[in-house]
């Protein structure tokens, strides 16, 4: 089973729209709202092609009890966890050219207090238990006061958590097919709410490492510095995010290898860059691979990422055959509108080449960091 945690969730609402200009009255030409944040996104795309899968998912407010009625309507299994903040709403704007403007919301703060509960739900959703005590996807409080004098992720669990074997009534369920399984991977992914601090991957990713599980990391800026010094199995970063966090530039293949090669060197075992219409590279101790998936009339590249990244998960995780299903996945998300994630029918491994990479091969959209930025500090 793949478990994935969601620290900042999301309600999405996609509009197409002919074009984007500034200042004027924009007629939309369709309009669409699905549940939004990047382990969400991974379960769902594991969910549409019959992977078992578990979402974490904090929700609070009007909007994440939305969140929530939208989710076990698509029949996700989901372990949901009450936080005192309002889940935060996104609006994406999408034209016929595949251009696409997003406007994301800060999220909510997190406690320490709801930082741990967060985890103790990652760990017994991990081991096909769930948190009992905890509220339901209909109260939108805490489970428990805040308590910011605590420093969150404590090795132990909160006061006041139990656990029980069976479905609690903090546990959420859609149709249950993660239940009762162990947990292969843990994906941390996405961004952090505000006043939570950086390093939060990090210390998240060592937590259940320590308990024998594989943890995948899909974030960026210092929150990725971090999560690579604790040894995270695997880091998705896409192009931009790559060239950040090692202050290089990316202008060929090669770059973005040796920048691969960097994280890899800070400590994560794995590295697949998602590097948008030129592919992806997958750089491991098995070797490296690139892989590219044309895709002929893109309409939204939301959820794309996540697509691929629960793809190579589907497929073991690591190797070109994984790469390969990867590819496929986020390109099936590329060709779809708004946040849908593709199904079987919407996946075609045809058009996907995996091989050695070229390392002379220019990239169509280079990175190239702002002059006066400083390259985020790795450990």
């Amino acid at each position: 089973m793949i478990l994935t945690l969601t620290l900042n969730p999301s309600l999405d609402r996609t509009i197409e729209i002919a074009a984007l200009d500034r200042g004027a009255v924009i007629r939309a030409a369709a309009a669409r709202l699905d549940p939004g944040g990047k382990g969400v996104n991974v379960s769902r795309a594991l969910l549409a092609n019959g992977v078992a899968s578990r979402a974490v998912v904090p929700f609070g407010g009007d909007e994440g009890r939305q969140l929530v009625r939208l989710l076990a309507a698509e029949g996700l299994d989901m372990v949901t966890v009450p936080v005192t903040g309002r889940t935060r709403s996104n609006v994406t704007l999408a034209e016929p050219d595949g251009t696409v403007t997003k406007i994301n919301e800060p999220g909510t703060a997190l406690s320490a207090v709801e930082l741990d509960t967060i985890a103790d739900a990652v760990l017994a959703a991990a081991h096909g238990q769930a948190l009992a005590g905890g509220g339901g996807p209909g109260d939108g409080r805490s489970d428990g006061p805040r308590d910011d004098r605590s420093d969150g992720l404590s090795p132990g669990r909160s006061d006041g958590l139990r656990r029980s074997l069976d479905d609690g009534p903090g546990a959420s369920r859609g149709d249950g097919s993660g239940g009762g399984r162990g947990a292969d991977w843990v994906v941390a992914s996405g961004s952090l709410p505000p006043e939570v601090p950086a390093d939060v991957y990090a210390r998240l990713c060592r937590r259940f490492a320590g308990a024998g599980i594989q943890v995948a990391v899909d974030t960026s800026g210092p929150a990725l510095s971090c999560a690579v010094g604790a040894a995270p199995a695997l880091v998705k970063p896409n192009l931009e995010e790559l060239g950040q966090v090692t202050g290089r530039p990316l202008l060929r293949l090669g770059d973005v290898v040796e920048a691969a090669g960097v994280l890899r060197a800070a400590g994560a075992r794995r590295v697949l860059a998602s590097l948008g219409a030129d592919g992806a590279v997958l750089v491991e101790d098995g070797g490296v691979w690139y892989g590219r998936a044309p895709v002929a009339g893109p309409r939204s590249s939301v959820g794309a990422g996540d697509a691929m990244l629960a793809g190579f998960l589907a497929a073991g995780g690591c190797g070109p055959e994984a790469l390969a299903r990867a590819l496929a996945w986020g390109a099936a998300a590329v060709r779809l509108p708004g946040s849908r994630l593709p199904g079987p029918a919407d996946i075609d491994p045809a058009p996907v080449a995996v091989g050695p990479p070229d390392l002379a091969c220019p990239l169509t959209v280079p990175h190239l960091p702002p002059a006066p930025a400083a390259p985020a500090s790795l450990p």
